[in-house]
C-alpha cells in the first residue's frame, strides 16, 4: 500500500530553498515552497493561499530529490574488493570451475525480496527519490528474476520510492581459466529468454502505483551481451518508449573484450548496432579514446557517472568538465554501499578538480548538483522531476545544515560538510515518505541486522566462486594481525 499523502497544500521553508526557474535552480533564502497532491504549486516568498500545515526545518536546505541512475538495491559486493585483487582471483569473476559444477543462486527468494526493501529504504535514507536499482550478478545464477522484480515493485510501492524497475539480463559472462587468463562463456538462448521476461514485465508493470512504478530495460553489461540481444532489446525499448541501461566503457577488461570479439570500441559497436538512442543510459562512460564520446553525444545516449564506486577502485571519467563542454548529457548513480549522493558528488568535484589540474577553476559544486537533480531527470526525459518549481513533482530532500560550519551558499556547503544521514525528511509524489530520519513502515535496526546475516552468508560461500578455491582468510586480507579469544 503507498503511504497516504495529507489532504490540503503543506507549506514548507528553511533556511534555505533551492527552486528552479528558467531552466536553472536558484536559491531562495528563507523561501517558501507549497505542495499540493503530488505537485508543486508555490516556490517564493509570501504565498498568498491557505494553506493546511506548515512545516519550517530551520537551518536546512530544501532541495530537489536526487534521481539515481545507478541505484545500489542490493548488498554491495564491491566493497569487498576494497583491499582485495585482483577481481579474476578474489571470486569477482566466475572460475571455469564454477560455472562446470553449475552457478545457483546464493540468495533465497526471500532473502532477495528482503534485500531490495533494505536497498529502497537506504536510498530514501539518503533523499534519492527517484532511482533505477542495480546490482551484481556474480553470486546469481545467471541474471535477475521476474519474481525479485515483482517484489521489487511491492517494495517500492509500500515504501513510496519512485523508481524504474526491469530484471537485468544477459547473454554470457567472463570466466577466469586455471591459469589465470580471462575470457567469456556464452549462451544467447538465455539472454534472449531473458529479454522476453523483461519486456513482459515491462508490459505488466508500467505506471503501476499511479505512474510512481515505470520500467526500465537492463542488459548487464556489454562484454556480456551477443549482437542479437543488444539489437533486440534497443527495439524493444523503441517499441515500449522505456529507458534502457547499458554498463559501458567500465574497465580495461572490458574493452579488451569487445575488441576482440568485435573488432570495435564499445561506443562503435553500440552505433554499429543501432543501440544508441536518447533512451540510452550508460554507466560509466570511463574508458574511451578517440571518437567514443563524440558517437555517445551524438546516438543521444547519457552517461551514468559513478565517481565514489569508479574512484574506489582508483579510476575516474578524464573528465566531467570536458564531457559537459562537448555537449554530453550526464547524470549521477551511486552503484556502492552507502548510496550518499552527497559524498558522490563531493567525491566528484574533487576528483574532477584533480584530473582537470586547474585547482577550482576545473569544476564548481552546482556543476554536480545539476548532475544529480535535472541531469539524471533529463536522462529520463522526465521535465518534471529534477526541480523545485510550480507543475514539478513534489520530490523533496530536506538536508539539515545545522552540525555542519556552513558557507555563504548551499549548495557550496553540501559538498564541504554533510553526508547522506544528514538527510532528515523526504517527500516523493507529495506523499512524506520519511521524516526526522524515520521511515515509518521500515525499522531500520531489525532490517541492518538481518542485512549482515545475510551478507556475512555470502562471503563464506565466496570460495566457491574463487579461483583455486582457497579459503575465505586467504581472498579478504585483513588490514592488521586479526586475534581471537581461546575458547
Amino acid at each position: 500500500m503507498i503511504p497516504p499523502r495529507e489532504s490540503g497544500p503543506t507549506l514548507l521553508t528553511a533556511r534555505w530553498l533551492i527552486g528552479h526557474d528558467k531552466g536553472r535552480h536558484q536559491i531562495l533564502e528563507r523561501g517558501q515552497i507549497v505542495i499540493d497532491g503530488d505537485r508543486v504549486v508555490f516556490v517564493g516568498y509570501d504565498f498568498p493561499g491557505e494553506v493546511a500545515r506548515r512545516m519550517d526545518f530551520g537551518e536546512a536546505v530544501i532541495a530537489p530529490g536526487f534521481v539515481d541512475l545507478d541505484a545500489l538495491s542490493d548488498l554491495d559486493t564491491t566493497i569487498l574488493g576494497f583491499d582485495n585483487g585482483p577481481a579474476a582471483k578474489k571470486g569477482r569473476v566466475w572460475p571455469r570451475s564454477y560455472i562446470e559444477r553449475g552457478p545457483y543462486e546464493m540468495y533465497s527468494a526471500e532473502e532477495l525480496a528482503f534485500q531490495k526493501r533494505f536497498a529502497f529504504a537506504q536510498l530514501i535514507r539518503n533523499g534519492i527519490t527517484t532511482a533505477l536499482p542495480i546490482a551484481s550478478l556474480f553470486y546469481r545464477e545467471w541474471g535477475e528474476t521476474v519474481a525479485e522484480f515483482e517484489a521489487a515493485a511491492s517494495a517500492a510501492e509500500a515504501l513510496g520510492l519512485r523508481v524504474y524497475l526491469g530484471p537485468a539480463f544477459r547473454s554470457g559472462g567472463q570466466v577466469v581459466e586455471a591459469d589465470g587468463s580471462i575470457g567469456t562463456v556464452f549462451d544467447e538462448p538465455r539472454g534472449l529468454q531473458g529479454l522476453d521476461d523483461a519486456i513482459a514485465f515491462c508490459r505488466r508493470h508500467e505506471g503501476r502505483a499511479g505512474g510512481l512504478v515505470r520500467t526500465m530495460l537492463a542488459p548487464d553489461r556489454i562484454e556480456t551481451c551477443t549482437p542479437e540481444l543488444l539489437r533486440r532489446s534497443a527495439a524493444a525499448a523503441a517499441e515500449l518508449d522505456v529507458p534502457i541501461r547499458l554498463h559501458c566503457c567500465q574497465s580495461t577488461t572490458e574493452l579488451a573484450i569487445v575488441r576482440r570479439l568485435h573488432e570495435r570500441t564499445p561506443p562503435e559497436w553500440l552505433r554499429d548496432l543501432d543501440f544508441l538512442s536518447e533512451r540510452a543510459l550508460l554507466p560509466h562512460a570511463a574508458h574511451v579514446s578517440g571518437d567514443d564520446l563524440a558517437i555517445i553525444r551524438d546516438g543521444g545516449a547519457a552517461v551514468v557517472h559513478c565517481p565514489l564506486v569508479a574512484a574506489r577502485h582508483g579510476g575516474a571519467v578524464r573528465s566531467f568538465t570536458s564531457y559537459k563542454a562537448m555537449g554530453q548529457r550526464i547524470g549521477l548513480g551511486t552503484d556502492t554501499w552507502p548510496p550518499d549522493m552527497i559524498l558522490n558528488m563531493q567525491l566528484g568535484v574533487m576528483l574532477c578538480r584533480v584530473v582537470e589540474d586547474r585547482g577550482i577553476e576545473g569544476c564548481r559544486s552546482e556543476d554536480y548538483f545539476d548532475a544529480a537533480t535535472i541531469g539524471g531527470a533529463d536522462a529520463l526525459r522526465r521535465p518534471d522531476l529534477g526541480r523545485l518549481e510550480p507543475g514539478a513533482k513534489a520530490d523533496i530532500a530536506v538536508i539539515d545544515l545545522s552540525r555542519t560550519l556552513q558557507t555563504p551558499d548551499p549548495i557550496q556547503s553540501l559538498m564541504t560538510g554533510p553526508t547522506g544521514r544528514d538527510v532528515t525528511t523526504v517527500f516523493i509524489d507529495g506523499r512524506m515518505v520519511m521524516h526526522e530520519g524515520r521511515i515509518p513502515v521500515f525499522d531500520e535496526s531489525r532490517a541492518f541486522a538481518r542485512a549482515q546475516a545475510q551478507f556475512d552468508g555470502v562471503i563464506a560461500r565466496y570460495p566457491e566462486r574463487t579461483l583455486g578455491h582457497p579459503p575465505v582468510e586467504q581472498i579478504f586480507s585483513s588490514s592488521y594481525p586479526r586475534l581471537a579469544r581461546d575458547g
